[in-house]
């Protein structure tokens, strides 16, 4: 199941790289992303950016490295040992 998982998540991250200006078109502009991103072009990196954090994120937590990340990461704020 998680590897199904996976695969929709990168397919739609897939989908936010590949058809960027499809999905900008129906969205509108960002307001934060246009301010911190750049002018005119802000909103469109901002889905690009998000596309690729979703493989990222996929590829990472069917391979089981996501949740050693990020409990290395929140492991000594929490103080509890690493696992």
């Amino acid at each position: 199941m998680t590897w199904l998982i996976g695969l929709l998540v990168v397919g739609l991250g897939m989908l936010l790289v590949i058809k960027t200006q499809w999905i900008y078109d129906f969205t509108g502009p960002i307001d934060f992303a246009e301010r911190f991103l750049g002018t005119e072009g802000g909103t469109r990196m901002f889905i690009k950016i998000l596309g690729v954090l979703m493989i990222l994120g996929a590829f990472l937590g069917v391979t089981g490295l996501l949740g050693k990340i990020v409990s290395g990461i929140f492991a000594p704020l929490l103080g509890k040992a690493n696992i």
